[in-house]
């Protein structure tokens, strides 16, 4: 398989770090592949739900990195890989996986990607997607209610409780590791065509130039 690209996207809850990885696959199609940090919670089955509710997900601990990183090197040698599934709605690890194909690009996306020097050497080019704190909370309530059938008072009191200052140890100073910082994500049109052209030159054969 030829050379292939790994970029992360990361960023806070709510950031746009997804409405980015979507914008990238749409314009690549065939050409991208994606695998999700939350994909990788690890799973709680000896747990009830209201157990499961009350665990802390926003931090390194939550997840199976080292799953993550196995997968990773797996699709970066052009092997498929069974990716786990989370079910939101109950807290816990779906029994079913999802069959990721490896592409030219790899796009990994997470709150906590840059956070884990093992997984950050084996990004090319790393992105943080920086929202007001403001803008994340409101698109965090509008996702969690309509999509994965929280009540507010639920997603209010994990914010409050665990994301916010997760993000303030971990997300926030995990910034310094990326090449560049993209004010709004996908919204930002200017960071959007220079990523393009990156990939576009990837594609076309070219060799990676320093940042983005």
């Amino acid at each position: 398989m030829a050379e292939v690209l790994v970029i992360g996207i990361a960023g806070g809850s709510g950031s746009g770090k997804t409405t980015l990885t979507n914008q990238i696959a749409a314009q690549f199609r065939e050409s991208v592949t994606i695998i999700k940090h939350d994909d990788y919670y690890k799973a709680h089955d000896d747990m009830t739900y209201e157990e499961r509710c009350r665990l802390n997900y926003d931090h390194p601990n939550a997840f199976d990195t080292d799953l993550m990183i196995s997968h990773l090197k797996e699709l970066r040698e052009g092997r498929a890989v069974q990716c786990p599934v989370y079910d939101y709605t109950v807290h816990n690890r779906s029994r079913d996986t999802l069959t990721v194909n490896p592409a030219k690009v790899i796009l990994v996306e997470g709150i906590l990607i840059f956070e884990n020097p093992r997984l950050c050497e084996l990004m090319d080019i790393r992105i943080f997607v920086d929202t007001d704190p403001d803008l994340r909370i409101i698109r965090r309530i509008q996702r969690d209610v309509l999509e994965r059938a929280r009540s507010l008072e639920s997603v209010i009191g994990q914010y409050l409780n665990t994301v916010k200052p997760m993000h303030e140890q971990f997300v926030e100073p995990s910034k310094k590791n990326a090449d560049i910082i993209v004010p709004e994500g996908g919204y930002n049109r200017v960071a959007m065509e220079m990523i393009r052209n990156q990939i576009d030159n990837h594609l076309r054969g070219g060799h990676r130039s320093e940042g983005v």
